[in-house]
Formats: C-alpha cells, sequence, structure tokens
C-alpha cells in the first residue's frame, strides 16, 4: 500500500517482514480511513486484528474476550480515549495500551501514563516505528504477567510450606503435651487427692479464657498449660506429696520448687512458646507475693493470672489429705476476697461466671 493511498496523518515506511508472536490487537480510532489502515497493516505481520470506532464499542469488545493490546485513539466522540483507557484496565489490567494522538498534548500524556498506557504515540508515525512500540508494550506486558504468575508460584509455595511447617509444629506440641501428660498422670497416680488436677484446671481454665473474649488460639495455649503446669511436681518428694498434715518451712520451700523443675523439664520445648510462659507464672500473685519470680499485676502473663484462678479453685474445692474440700460458695468468697492480692479482679468476675453457669467440667469426686 502506498503513503498518498492514506490518510495524511499515518506515514507508512514499510518495515521489512518480521515474526510477530501471534496477539490479538483491538484498534480504537474514530477516522475509518486509519482504523482501516492499521488493521491491514498488523494483519499483515501476523497480528488477530479487531477494530471499534467509539469507546463503548471497544470496552463490549473487552468484556466479550481477551485482547494482548488496544491501540486507542486520544480524541473519540463521547468519551475521550483516557476515559476508555481508565475502564479498560478495569475490565483485564493485563491488557497493554498504547495511545495515539494528533495533538501534543503534555498533561494528558501524562495522566494516560499513570493511568497505566504503555506508550503515547504523536501523529503523523511511521509504521515501523509504531510496530516497534506494539511489541515492546507486548513485550512488558508478557514480563509483567509472568513476574506475578512467579510471584503467585512462590506465594503458593511459601503457603504451602507454612501449611506443613505448622502441621509439623501441631505434631510436634501434641507429642510434646502427651509425653507431659505421662508424666503427670505418673505423678497424679501417687496421689490420690492430686487425681485428675491438672485436667480439671485445664478445663476450668480454657472457659475463663473464653468467658473472657480471649481468640481460640489462646484458649487453647491456656488448656495446654494447664495439663502442663504442675508436671514439676513429679520431682518433688512423695513423702511431701502425701503429707497428711500442713508443712514446714522447708517443705514448703521443696514444693515451691516444682515450678522451676517444670521449666527445666519444659525449657527445650521453644515451640510451646506463651504456654511456656503460663506455667512459669502460675504461681505469681497479682500483688507481687507469689513465687518463682514474684511478679505483679499486668506484669504476670494473662495464662498465668487465669490458670493461678483456675488451680486456686480447683485445690479448694477438693480433698486434701489435710484437710476436707471447701464449697463452690466458700471458695469463691475466698477468692473474692483476695482480689487484687492474690487473683486478678477480671479474671475472678470470670470465674465466677463460670461457676454460676457450670461451664467448668464435673470434678472428680
Amino acid at each position: 500500500m502506498s503513503q498518498a493511498t492514506l490518510p495524511p496523518d499515518v506515514v507508512i515506511a514499510e518495515p521489512e517482514a518480521r515474526t510477530t508472536q501471534l496477539a490479538r490487537l483491538l484498534i480504537l480510532d474514530d477516522e475509518d480511513a486509519i482504523r482501516l489502515a492499521l488493521e491491514r497493516f498488523f494483519r499483515n505481520r501476523g497480528f488477530e486484528v479487531e477494530t471499534a470506532a467509539t469507546g463503548p464499542a471497544a470496552l463490549t469488545a473487552l468484556a466479550q474476550r481477551p485482547f494482548t493490546l488496544m491501540l486507542c485513539d486520544v480524541r473519540l466522540p463521547g468519551m475521550t480515549g483516557v476515559d476508555v483507557l481508565c475502564r479498560a484496565m478495569q475490565v483485564d489490567p493485563d491488557l497493554a495500551v498504547v495511545m495515539l494522538t494528533a495533538v501534543n498534548d503534555a498533561p494528558t500524556a501524562t495522566e494516560a501514563i499513570t493511568r497505566g498506557a504503555a506508550d503515547y504515540l504523536v501523529k503523523p508515525i511511521e509504521l515501523d516505528n509504531l510496530l516497534r512500540a506494539v511489541e515492546r508494550a507486548i513485550h512488558r506486558r508478557e514480563l509483567a504477567v509472568e513476574r506475578r504468575r512467579v510471584e503467585q508460584l512462590v506465594r503458593d509455595e511459601v503457603a504451602a510450606r507454612t501449611a506443613e511447617l505448622e502441621r509439623e509444629k501441631q505434631t510436634l506440641r501434641s507429642l510434646t503435651v502427651n509425653i507431659a501428660e505421662t508424666l503427670i498422670n505418673a505423678m497424679e497416680a501417687k496421689d490420690l487427692y492430686l487425681r485428675g488436677h491438672s485436667q480439671r484446671v485445664a478445663e476450668l481454665g480454657a472457659s475463663i479464657a473464653t468467658t473472657l473474649g480471649l481468640d481460640e488460639d489462646m484458649v487453647e495455649m491456656v488448656r495446654l498449660a494447664g495439663r502442663l503446669h504442675d508436671v514439676g511436681k513429679i520431682g518433688i518428694r512423695e513423702e511431701v506429696l502425701n503429707k497428711p498434715g500442713r508443712l514446714t518451712p522447708e517443705e514448703f520451700e521443696h514444693v515451691k520448687d516444682h515450678v522451676r523443675i517444670g521449666m527445666e523439664i519444659l525449657a527445650p520445648l521453644k515451640h510451646l512458646g506463651p504456654i511456656l510462659d503460663f506455667v512459669h507464672d502460675h504461681h505469681e500473685h497479682y500483688d507481687g507475693k507469689g513465687y518463682p519470680r514474684g511478679l505483679a499485676g499486668e506484669a504476670i502473663s494473662l495464662g498465668g493470672r487465669i490458670l493461678l484462678a483456675a488451680d486456686a479453685y480447683d485445690a479448694l474445692t477438693s480433698q486434701r489429705a489435710y484437710r476436707k474440700p471447701m464449697t463452690q460458695t466458700e471458695t469463691m468468697a475466698y477468692l473474692e476476697s483476695e482480689t487484687g492480692q492474690l487473683t486478678d479482679p477480671a479474671v475472678v468476675i470470670a470465674l465466677r461466671t463460670v461457676v454460676v453457669r457450670r461451664k467448668s467440667l464435673t470434678f472428680i469426686e
């Protein structure tokens, strides 16, 4: 086709033949002659081409089938090329768009590039240069699509590996808890009055945590810490654990050592995370007079504060060798009298709610 047969703003300089990967091209121009000339040119170079004379027609075509690139005139009747560009990018964010205009308008060019256009070309333009601009835009599009594909593959792989690690962590945690529970059961089997204590503290602590509105993960961590909180008693002398009378100061110090022993047993199990803190803190008093570290108030982990209340409640309502069990009413009155000293006020309120609603386990006689 000679230059004389084309509109004056399209300059033909026939490029040498080149192979172009098959791409679907949409040409949007309101001038029939330009639209038809561009369609013929790109079809001859291996493109699959469709044309549109208006913005709405182009957007309808984009909504019906995917295109690789759109050549878009800037000045169109009804809606501007930039308006079409914005709508087109919403329909297909992967679409490459090259803007064409007869007016070199810098603000419009800037807006078009900002809105997602790959290039902004001013007519008249040699078709060889237009072809290279289209190929560059398609190449950049392919790189962007491939980059997103790779990024998604990486995200999927990371998610899969994270899920696998979490499963391994849960398996390891379950194995750890099972081993610790074996130690606890062996220890509780030696003392009639301690049987089932850890399980009851675990369930009561979880009920308190739920009443406080804590999330499921936190509730489960409190439950596990309750099961493990007395594991250190495996290292306490049996005659002290089973003593029918009051303990001497020396014997009480020996019993207090169960927290240290428990932490030595559990400390290597770093994957237990906050559960270790809860176990460590379950004898810390709200006024700072507890043990082993003398922490006070909110310096004590919330799980530790919950376990202290659950542990105290179960101990007071259970039979011991040296005393009879207290009633639930007597126990709650005592713990409420110790609010702010032994116990966290908010935790005691939650404990009362649990007791009143009978959400805790039925205690083993």
